[in-house]
């Protein structure tokens, strides 16, 4: 019985280095991603938020996360260059810590998902610089893909996978 094929990684050429994948040829279509990430802090650090004396790090956190996913492709050396139509940063106060939600969107030929996920990471990054005078026992979790849409790839739901 013959296995199923393994997805190529796209990322390599035939001899096995990296090169930035062509997307010429690519039809524009509109594509959306969101991901997420947790940064679990101490209930003094999380009391603390509002007073913060380097401003609120929610909000910093949030203009952080933005800037970051229009920056991308300077930061992931093969990521292309997005002219990104829609970029939204939350940060949740929950139990244990902040929850962060990035979703970026385009109309292009290739995928945002390294957008959500450097918006996400660069707001938690955020919220650990301007809460480490407080803690150094800060912890990034769980910077993940929850969602994507459009692109040849199709759609992908970390919520329908588990299910």
């Amino acid at each position: 019985m013959p296995k199923p094929s393994q997805p190529k990684l796209s990322h390599f050429d035939a001899s096995g280095r990296a090169r930035m994948v062509d997307v010429g040829a690519k039809l524009s279509t509109r594509r959306a991603a969101t991901a997420s990430a947790f940064v679990e802090l101490s209930a003094a650090v999380l009391e603390s938020l509002p007073t913060n004396p380097k401003g609120n790090p929610l909000e910093v956190a949030r203009f952080a996360g933005i800037q970051a996913a229009k920056r991308t492709s300077e930061l992931i050396p093969m990521c292309h260059p997005l002219a990104l139509s829609h970029v939204d940063v939350q940060t949740e106060i929950v139990a244990g810590g902040v929850r962060i939600t990035a979703t970026a969107a385009t109309v292009g030929p290739t995928g945002v998902e390294m957008e959500a996920l450097t918006a996400t990471a660069v707001a938690a990054l955020t919220i650990y610089d301007m809460t480490k005078a407080l803690d150094k026992a800060i912890v990034i979790r769980n910077v993940q893909l929850e969602e994507k849409s459009g692109g040849k790839s199709g759609d992908f739901s970390r919520s329908r996978a588990r299910a």
